[in-house]
């Protein structure tokens, strides 16, 4: 019986072995690593996505989704910051219509939006990005940068989705005093998290999604799973009606 049980407990681990070992092939073979430096001299570790039909030199510009990770794959290894999120998606959808960003947070530091849109303006610049279809989305720590950035800067995105994140409401309510009221009513928002969450308490994204409300915003859609706990986004990224959302929606650049 002993020896049925180690032999077994091998399996699985091989198994669960393999799958890792082929997950990060899988992403090795669909993700480019890159690294982009700020004017400042800091270098983000990144890694692109482009889709199949993506032709370098051609007219056709496609969307954008800037993913950000959670705190857990901050770091120097690039390939942590796809350990969840959109590649899961994509390596079964080898259609995926978008360009995929996916900034890597060193270790010990949280999501600057001062790094994030330089980021986003290196890729845009050297890429055939739709600026009216540029979308933002994140989990956890990458949440809160989620709506962090898309509500201080509303205008540089079409539409955002943050999961199991939360913010600061006095900067939604700054963003829309400033002149920008227009721009960040205008910003749909679709919100997830998970009603049994120990780690982000779903009232951070309750908060959120209320002020979004109350200022005005014309599509705010907040989905809670009521036996989910803080991971809401394997669900989430693997909902193909996410992607769907993303693409009816388009904004035009700030004159």
């Amino acid at each position: 019986m002993r020896k049925q049980f180690i032999t077994t407990a091998c399996l699985i681990g091989l198994t669960a072995f393999t799958m890792k070992m082929t997950a990060a092939s899988t992403n090795e073979q669909i993700l480019q690593p890159k690294t982009f430096t700020l004017s400042a001299g800091t270098k983000i570790n990144y890694l692109l996505f482009l889709p199949a039909d993506y032709r370098s030199g051609s007219t056709n510009q496609w969307p954008l989704i800037l993913f950000l990770h959670g705190a857990g794959e901050r770091g120097s290894n690039v390939w942590k910051a796809v350990t969840h999120g959109p590649s899961k998606y994509i390596a079964d959808h080898p259609d995926f219509p978008f360009i995929l960003v996916v900034p890597q947070c060193p270790e010990k530091e949280r999501w600057s939006n001062e790094r994030l849109l330089g980021l986003l303006d290196e890729v845009t610049r050297n890429c055939q990005v739709d600026a009216t279809r540029v979308y933002l989305t994140g989990l956890s720590m990458g949440g809160y940068g989620t709506w962090n950035l898309g509500t201080t800067y509303p205008e540089k995105f079409a539409a955002i989705a943050p999961m199991c994140g939360g913010g600061e409401a006095i900067s939604v309510l700054l963003t829309s005093y400033d002149g920008r009221s227009a721009e960040i009513k205008s910003l749909p928002v679709w919100a997830f998290h998970g009603a049994k969450d120990p780690v982000v308490p779903i009232a951070e994204s309750e908060r959120m999604v209320k002020i979004m409300k109350d200022i005005g915003c014309k599509e705010v859609e907040f989905t809670v799973y009521p036996e989910a706990q803080h991971n809401c986004w394997t669900e989430s990224y693997n909902n193909p009606k996410l992607y769907e959302w993303f693409l009816k929606h388009q904004r035009q650049p700030a004159k």
